[in-house]
């Protein structure tokens, strides 16, 4: 089993200089890939809707920020060179596809070929609004947004008519380097996620599951998966609980359980001139490049 780094890109710690530091020590520790999540912007108040947390509340105040993921992970491309790069999730519906489609083909294009497309379509209604962007069927919306990118992405000529966006012929370069392009992994463990695996063909990023859990699911998606003649073990599935969720115990349960790729978290509070350290203890615990 692989293990990640979940980084966040919060800011604060989330400086040039601690990205860059971090992404640095977690590939010379052997860690698979590091990974950063999305949200354009925090609401001081809004609806205790967060999936994740028994309260409802995401765990980061309104001024804690999140660096955008693309530009973060595009800078730590070039301060590294195998570790994977990862997205736990770009919110693909309240996005321009194309210039979606754009940013995954040139970070995967700058990488030379390491970027992962974890995708999610949102949980928070406020910041669907402050996008102007329609909140209901974002699902629908989503799926059909990574129709027309695959088009961007593969096609040397693209177009696209759909219900929600429309393409003349037109054409998108660079193309990502992975081929047929960058993978995609689906956030969520609900039945509506697990169906979006099925339909869109694509990889599987539980969040804050239990290994009991996992082993649930990945049975519930063997079962979704079985008429379309694609196998459980054609999915690659990284899994990742939130920080008080796992701890070095886990790793072994995960990895029965069916999880190809665990994502782990930094204790909190971590420096710039502690990151280091801190990496080299998780790893440890971990096993991570033993």
């Amino acid at each position: 089993m692989h293990f990640g780094l979940f980084l966040g890109a919060f800011v604060p710690p989330s400086t040039p200089a601690f990205l860059a530091t971090a992404a640095k020590a977690a590939e010379a520790r052997g860690f698979h890939s590091v990974w950063v999540g999305e949200h354009v912007v925090l609401f001081d108040r809004y609806a205790k809707e967060y999936p994740y947390a028994e309260s409802g509340e995401f765990p980061a105040s309104g001024e804690a920020g999140m660096a955008e993921p693309f530009t973060t992970l595009a800078w730590i491309a070039g301060q590294t060179s195998t570790i994977r790069l990862g997205t736990g999730v770009i919110l693909v519906p309240q996005r321009n596809p194309l210039y979606t489609a754009k940013e995954v083909a040139n970070v995967d294009w700058l990488s030379g070929g390491r970027f992962d497309f974890g995708i999610g379509v949102g949980w928070q209604r406020e910041e669907f609004e402050a996008l102007q962007v329609p909140w209901d069927r974002r699902g629908a919306r989503n799926d059909e947004y990574i129709e027309l990118m695959r088009r961007l992405w593969m096609d040397s000529e693209s177009a696209h008519e759909g219900e929600f966006w429309s393409l003349s012929p037109s054409r998108a370069f660079p193309k990502p380097v992975q081929t047929p392009h960058p993978p995609i992994h689906v956030g969520g463990e609900s039945d509506v996620a697990l169906r979006r695996v099925v339909r869109l063909g694509a990889d599987w990023l539980p969040f804050n599951v239990t290994p009991s859990l996992l082993a649930e699911r990945r049975a519930r998606l063997a079962e979704l998966l079985a008429p379309t003649g694609r196998a459980i073990e054609d999915v690659h599935i990284t899994v990742s609980p939130n920080r008080e969720a796992v701890g070095p115990q886990f790793a072994a349960p995960f990895a029965e359980a069916g999880a190809d790729q665990l994502i782990v978290h930094l204790r909190k509070k971590v420096t710039l001139g502690t990151v280091v350290e801190a990496i080299d203890e998780l790893g440890q615990a971990y096993g991570v490049g033993a």
